[in-house]
């Protein structure tokens, strides 16, 4: 996935928006955004819009192209919101003159978005692109591995799963032995709702964007150490 670029004073649009009208731009590349999430982006320093006389939020071609730069981070490389501004604040700090485009690291970590997809596959839309036959479908929903949705629809992290649990039976892992990874899923997740829950619940405009980002960095910690676990475990496992 190419990684989301923002050049300071480059390519950015012209004028001054309202934050209501700033969200009618990012919304047709970012449909889960909302006002609150982009005034919580604000409170955390990573746009810091202009004010009219009145007081009203005024963004510039600029902060649109850094929020821009910032959902992508989050949405294609999962990067801590800290990771971002360090990074934005580098640019910053730059001298004046002619910036080279600022590239979002990856975390290291699997992308790791929180957000339901809004793609709804029948089955045969999920064999044909997971590439598996009935059968193999029906073994991965057996064990819980493939779920589908309560209208009866699959969405793109199904296809995902389909292709991995696919490519894994080509080293001779069955459907059955992944049982164990659902269960652990299940107890990660479960252990991070209890973190979020109580953030989520707090009664602020910002309480849901603040709730979203959490669980979004959480989920990819909680994936990057997972990750690190089976790798260690594995090279132990290894003869000497």
């Amino acid at each position: 996935m190419t990684a989301p670029q923002w050049s300071r004073g480059r390519g950015a649009e012209e004028g001054r928006w309202s934050i209501g009208a700033v969200l009618d731009r990012l919304r047709g590349e970012f449909p889960d955004v909302t006002i609150s999430k982009i005034r919580f982006l604000e409170s955390e320093g990573l746009v810091s819009p202009a004010r009219s006389a009145s007081g009203y939020r005024q963004f510039s071609g600029e902060d649109l192209e850094r929020l821009r730069f910032v959902l992508a981070a989050q949405r294609d490389h999962y990067l801590p919101l800290k990771v971002i501004k360090q990074q934005l604040d580098e640019r910053d700090q730059e001298a004046s003159g002619e910036a080279r485009p600022l590239v979002a690291v990856p975390s290291g970590a699997p992308d790791a978005s929180v957000a339901p997809s809004k793609v709804r596959l029948t089955r045969e839309d999920l064999l044909s692109e997971a590439g598996i036959d009935v059968a193999t479908l029906a073994a991965l929903e057996q064990y819980g591995i493939v779920r589908p949705g309560p209208a009866g629809f699959y969405d793109t992290d199904a296809v995902e799963l389909a292709r991995t649990a696919s490519a894994l039976t080509e080293f001779g892992i069955e459907p059955r032995h992944l049982r164990a990874f659902r269960a652990a899923a299940d107890r990660e997740t479960g252990l991070l709702q209890q973190v979020v829950g109580p953030v989520a619940r707090q009664r602020d405009p910002d309480a849901a964007a603040r709730a979203e980002d959490l669980l979004r960095e959480m989920a990819g910690l909680s994936v990057r150490l997972h990750a690190l676990l089976i790798r260690v475990g594995l090279r132990e496992g290894l003869p000497r």
